[in-house]
Order: structure tokens, then C-alpha cells, then sequence
């Protein structure tokens, strides 16, 4: 299914809950995702699940988890399943709802082969930019196809350095220039009036998306991977 149809299923679909994840802090479902004929297997995180964070604007995570697909769909990098934010028709209220990548539980990113860590520099990059407070290793998964595909962005795009990442390895490295070409085409977008500033609104504070575009100049400035702080915890736990 074309991800244009992917997204009106998305927004407009019947949804139906078919279980419940049993692991992590917030209310997570999965739901079979109806619509003209055509069903797809969703996740939906509804906002009344999320439990409070001391750092994090209250019932927040799933517009987080939305903006995350924005991003990585302005960068042109594919990197985040097809995610919206559902304010209508959802069992459990307004949340985030997005496809559910089948894949092995078994494998993460400790476990991936050489070839199928190639485009880990892009997800570097990617967490950087949107200040990822929780890439565990169990949040990158291949696809039966063998494409790598990202998930769990509610504790993204914080307007204070929070990055907490398993993935130091190219701590110090040049980032490849074709990311940085990426990264300065996507500026323009988050200038005032530009698309992607503007629909970030409905999901950021305006401080985050200014936060947002000052770590992408940031990072087009270094033209490098930064090295682990040595102020605060660079890791998320548990790491899997």
C-alpha cells in the first residue's frame, strides 16, 4: 500500500484494539487499522496511557512520536514507519498511531550484521537532530525486507541537550556530506513560515521547534559526530 493510502488509513480508519504490549511505561496497543477494504496492523499510544514525566510536557509522548515521522519525512530519509496523531475515532481518546513494522524480537541493533548497520550514521544524525532522550538498542528493527526502520520517539525534541543514545560509535567521525547536504536542504523548512515549522506547531512547543532548527545549525556548523558528555548520563537503560 502506498504510504499516501497508508496515512488516509491512518487519520480516517475504523480501528479496532486487538492487545495490549506488556512491556514499557505507557499504555500501548495494537490496533488493526480498517479502511476501504483494506486493514494494516497499527500502534496506538493514546495519551491518557502516557504517565507523567518530570522533564516532558504532560500528554505529550504521542505528538512527539508524529513529529518524529515529519522529520525524517522532510529529510527524505524514510527512517520512521508512517505515524499520525488521532484526534478522532480512537478507542481510548486523541494518540499517536503508527505501522507496525513486522520483525524478530530477537533482533536489535547489538545483534545487526555490517551491512545492516549502513545507514547508522543517518541514524545518528537523526537522533542528534531531534534530541532523542531514548535510543535503546531494541528501538531500530529490520523488516522481513531488510529495511531498517526507527520507532519510540516520545521523548524527543526537548528544548535542553537530553540525548541519551546506545550508539557512540562514531563518536568524533566527519558525517558523511551527503547527510549534511540532507540536513542543509531541511533548514529552509524550519525557518519562519516554512511547511515543516508550521506543522510542527500543532505538535511542539515553540521553544522545541526553535531548539529544533538551532541543532541543525549546530550540527551543519560541526560537520561531525560529538563525543559523549561527560556531565550528565549519556546512555538510556535499560540499553535493550
Amino acid at each position: 500500500m502506498e504510504k499516501d493510502r497508508i496515512l488516509s488509513a491512518l487519520n480516517a480508519g475504523r480501528l479496532r484494539l486487538e492487545g495490549q504490549f506488556i512491556y514499557g511505561s505507557n499504555y500501548t496497543f495494537m490496533a488493526a487499522c480498517q479502511f476501504q477494504g483494506s486493514s494494516i496492523k497499527a500502534v496506538y499510544k493514546p495519551m491518557q496511557g502516557e504517565r507523567p514525566l518530570w522533564d516532558f510536557p504532560p500528554q505529550s509522548l504521542g505528538k512527539r512520536e508524529t513529529a518524529a515521522f515529519l522529520v525524517s519525512e522532510a529529510l527524505g530519509w524514510n527512517l520512521v514507519p508512517p505515524t499520525v496523531f488521532r484526534t478522532r475515532g480512537a478507542p481510548m481518546g486523541p494518540g499517536s498511531l503508527q505501522v507496525f513494522i513486522e520483525h524478530d524480537p530477537e533482533r536489535h541493533y547489538f545483534n545487526f550484521t555490517e551491512k545492516e548497520k549502513i545507514h547508522i550514521p543517518q541514524v545518528v544524525l537523526f537522533d542528534l537532530l531531534i534530541n532523542n532522550a531514548d535510543r535503546k538498542s531494541g528501538h531500530l528493527l529490520i523488516s522481513p525486507e531488510g529495511e531498517l526502520w526507527l520507532i519510540d520517539h516520545g521523548l524527543c525534541f526537548h528544548w535542553e541537550d537530553k540525548l541519551r543514545t546506545v550508539i557512540w560509535e562514531h563518536a568524533g567521525e566527519p558525517v558523511p556530506l551527503t547527510l549534511l547536504e540532507d540536513l542543509q536542504s531541511l533548514l529552509p523548512t524550519l525557518e519562519a513560515g516554512g511547511q515543516l515549522r508550521q506543522t510542527l506547531g500543532a505538535l511542539l512547543e515553540t521553544r522545541e521547534i526553535a531548539a529544533l532548527r538551532d541543532r541543525a545549525i549546530l550540527l551543519l556548523e560541526a560537520g561531525s559526530f560529538p563525543n559523549p558528555p561527560e556531565d550528565r548520563r549519556a546512555y538510556p537503560w535499560p540499553l535493550i
